[in-house]
């Protein structure tokens, strides 16, 4: 691919559960091939992080921005089209963005002229944004978050600075912006002079980690585990900031946007699901904190495998490819209690596509080609399938299905956290309460039932098992086990101010996604044969 003229046609870069990468070379006396080829290396370290295609940008004094796409093979080794062909091109600063798709982020084409931009999030009121940019004038290609902040902060310049022959004034900018989004973004943006952007929204959900390596690179990533086999000093974009990085002399300089608004808290899912297990968080590693729910699960699984003791010890199996950690944990758990059991993963993946995000249709597509069981292995067994989370029920069915296909003799799931009680706005794809099993099991409790579980984290412990029995009678399970909500928060306890437990408990960590999550509420509160007030649920 030749150099981008000033009308280029950006490939459009997805939003939902992604995650970004960046290299800027500090020591311009450097080999600039270097940036290229560090940011090979970072990619495949965030694959969990999506698996929809990798958008990567560039820039070089001179010949501008150019625009690529990175492609992953089997041994982790990358290439990227469109900007490793020309050996001439070396820039000095690249960004990537790692992309989980869905069924609406098709490629599309956005006319962009001075700016790229690799995003991280979602944003709760994006329509209310796009109105207003509308006031302002036709608005092309502005149907993604990340779309939508390209145009946002090229109409600041423009409005603000470029007229005026001024040069953007980025803290400014940025501190509208943080005033005027409502949701969780981090992002890098790259700017026609080859100047880098570095932003974390004030909610502080999505995590931006920088590292000052040692081999003159300024690094920026969703997670440190891009930093791996790394010498240097790393640290966290702060909740309503930025860090802009000068193309000319690689020096930085940090702003704090706002001190206003909400407590920043990380989203929860990073730790449960969403974040490798090579990260750490503020020393808190995502593998021993899975290993230790995993720990606390076994124990509760025990007391029913003691109550109904087995002939044949069961298998434990993890659900690929984030369960490994909790199955591990359940299992040392159940055999310091002296339940016999056998630890084998019985359940495989044909491709790494998450099956979270999309239409139900398509979803259920991609289930049911993406999982396989071992035959052989599960015939006239009990397997126990652990999972980190527990959200729509499908997933879960289609692997119940399989195994009991394959002659499997009974299926437990045994799930690392609360029940999920909530949507997610924020760049999960869980858009609506009708969508999880949660709500799907309490419309076919009886009223009287209804109202003990409407306590939602709060509900006593026989309530979570009307509930638990009624979801594993949807997916045809033989049972299901949560992991209640006080023995979960007992393992982040020493951390709870700087987690955002939304998705447990309804407490919705942003203006708009609280207003959005009441009105959710109460629309399906209405539709139930009893109506329950909010109130009811407090």
């Amino acid at each position: 691919m030749r150099g981008a003229p000033p009308d280029r046609l950006l490939k459009k870069v997805g939003d939902y559960m992604s995650g970004v990468a960046g290299a800027f070379l500090c020591a311009s006396s450097e080999p600039s091939s270097r940036v290229i080829d560090q940011l090979k290396k970072m990619i495949p370290t965030l694959a969990l992080r999506g698996q929809a295609g990798v958008a990567v940008s560039a820039f070089m004094q001179e010949r501008g921005i150019r625009y690529g796409r990175a492609f992953q093979s089997n041994d982790n080794s990358v290439r990227i089209d469109g900007i490793e062909q020309d050996p001439r091109f070396r820039p000095h600063v690249a960004i990537a963005q790692i992309r989980s798709g869905g069924d609406d982020c098709d490629v599309q084409s956005i006319p962009i002229r001075h700016f790229a931009i690799s995003l991280d999030g979602a944003l709760v009121n994006a329509h209310e944004l796009r109105s207003e940019l509308l006031s302002q004038g036709p608005l092309i290609d502005a149907n993604t978050d990340a779309e939508l902040l390209l145009r946002w902060i090229e109409r600041s310049c423009e409005r603000e600075y470029w007229r005026h022959g001024l040069p953007a004034d980025y803290e400014a900018i940025f501190r509208e912006l943080d005033d005027r989004i409502d949701g969780a973004i981090s992002a890098l943006l790259l700017d026609k002079n080859g100047d880098l952007v570095a932003y974390r929204n004030r909610s502080g959900l999505r995590p931006l980690e920088t590292m000052r390596a040692s081999n003159g690179l300024l690094l920026f990533a969703s997670e440190n585990c891009a930093f791996a086999g790394l010498e240097g000093e790393t640290q966290q974009l702060l909740p309503g900031s930025i860090q802009r990085v000068d193309a000319k002399t690689g020096g930085r300089v940090d702003h704090t946007l706002n001190s206003r608004g909400c407590k920043a808290k990380l989203c929860a899912y990073e730790t449960l699901y969403l974040g490798s297990p090579n990260t750490s968080v503020e020393g808190h590693s995502h593998r021993q904190t899975r290993h230790n729910i995993g720990l606390a699960l076994g124990r509760f699984v025990a007391e029913r495998l003691q109550a109904d003791p087995l002939l044949i010890p069961p298998i434990v199996s993890s659900m690929p490819n984030t369960g490994g950690p909790y199955a591990d944990g359940l299992f040392e758990s159940l055999a310091e209690q002296g339940v016999l059991a056998e630890r084998s993963d019985v359940v495989a993946t044909q491709f790494l596509e998450r099956t979270l995000l999309g239409r139900a249709g398509a979803r259920q597509s991609r289930i049911a080609q993406k999982y396989r069981v071992s035959e052989p292995a599960v015939a006239k067994r009990t397997i126990i399938v652990v999972d980190e989370a527990l959200i729509r029920g499908d997933t879960s069915k289609a692997v119940t299905t399989m195994l009991l296909a394959a002659g499997a003799k009974a299926v437990h799931w045994a799930i690392g956290s609360p029940p999920i009680v909530a949507p997610h706005y924020y760049g999960m794809g869980i858009d609506t309460l009708d969508e999880l099993a949660f709500w799907q099991a309490l419309k076919r409790l009886p009223p009287e039932l209804r109202a003990q579980c409407l306590r939602f984290h709060r509900m006593d412990p026989p309530a979570l098992k009307i509930i638990e029995s009624n979801i594993a009678t949807a997916i045809q399970a033989a049972t299901i086990t949560y992991l209640p909500f006080r023995a979960f928060v007992s393992i982040l306890a020493n951390r709870l101010e700087g987690i955002d437990l939304s998705p447990f408990t309804l407490e919705m960590p942003t203006p708009a996604g609280r207003q959005r999550a009441d009105r959710n509420l109460e629309a399906v509160l209405a539709a139930l044969p009893v109506n329950t007030r909010l109130r009811s649920a407090s």
